[in-house]
Order: C-alpha cells, then sequence, then structure tokens
C-alpha cells in the first residue's frame, strides 16, 4: 500500500513539473518574443526580478523530480509538491512572476510594479506569525506566574 503511494506521488510530481517547465517555456517566451518583434522591455529588471522564480522552479525540480535506480524502479518519489507551505507559497511566487512578465511585455514597465505583491505577502504572513507567536509567549509567562503563585508547602496550597 505505501508504495503504491509513492507512486502515486511520484506520478503527480513529474506532471507538476513538467507543467511548471511548460508555463515557464511559454511566459518567459512570450516576454521575449514580444520584445523582439514588437517593443523592448527592460531586461535588467526581467532577469533582476524573474530570478526568484527561477530559484523557486529549481528548488521544486530538485526535492520534488521522482528518481529512480538502473533497473527503472522507483528510489525515490520526491517530496509532496501539492503540500502547503513553503512549497505553495514557491509555486504563488512562480505564478505571480509569470503574470508580472506577461503584463510587462503586454503593456510596459510599470507592471513590474505589480511583482511587489509577493515580499508585500511574505511580510503580512511573517507579521502574523509573529503576533501568534507573541501570543503563545505570552501566555506562557502568564502560566509561569500563575505557577509561581501556587507555590510554597502543601499546607498552604489547601488553605487557598
Amino acid at each position: 500500500m505505501a508504495q503504491k503511494a509513492k507512486k502515486d506521488r511520484a506520478k503527480a510530481n513529474a506532471v507538476a513539473l513538467s507543467n511548471l517547465h511548460t508555463g515557464a517555456a511559454i511566459a518567459n517566451g512570450f516576454f521575449f518574443l514580444w520584445g523582439y518583434y514588437f517593443k523592448s522591455r527592460s531586461l535588467l529588471l526581467y532577469v533582476l526580478l524573474s530570478l526568484p522564480s527561477l530559484l523557486c522552479q529549481f528548488t521544486l525540480e530538485r526535492t520534488g523530480r521522482p528518481s529512480y535506480d538502473d533497473s527503472n524502479s522507483l528510489k525515490s518519489a520526491g517530496e509532496d509538491l501539492s503540500a502547503a507551505g513553503l512549497t505553495e507559497y514557491m509555486f504563488d511566487v512562480i505564478w505571480v512572476t509569470w503574470g508580472t512578465v506577461v503584463l510587462v511585455a503586454l503593456f510596459g514597465n510599470k507592471f513590474w510594479l505589480l511583482w511587489a505583491v509577493v515580499p508585500a505577502y511574505g511580510a503580512y504572513k511573517g507579521y502574523n506569525l509573529l503576533g501568534a507567536a507573541r501570543q503563545v509567549t505570552q501566555a506562557q509567562n502568564m502560566d509561569s506566574v500563575a505557577g509561581a503563585a501556587t507555590t510554597g508547602n502543601r499546607k498552604q496550597r489547601r488553605a487557598a
């Protein structure tokens, strides 16, 4: 049963990575073809703001690609690319970058500002995580203060 789950995850990961590379080729190819035939855009901004997307794609490729041994049997299914958390955030970075690249190609360099959504969302999630950590810390401090108030010998605690 566990081997079937690994095979299913390997198949799902291979499809997801194939779709990821196809989408990257379409979005980036569109940017270059549009720039070559119609109107050129800033290549410096393209390289600078596409780098995080490319790094996310590389990371997903390295961790999610299933590996096989010499006899073509599954050695590792790779990490689950449909998992929530950091994997999901990396896909979001990639998709926002693709959308931004296409909009920049069509409408101009001002649409690079749309890419600011990515760090803004990261800051928002980080701030919420920090607020949750503060609440946990305050709750622990309250428990320790309450625990300090109940110290004493057994007779004093029973009287209280």
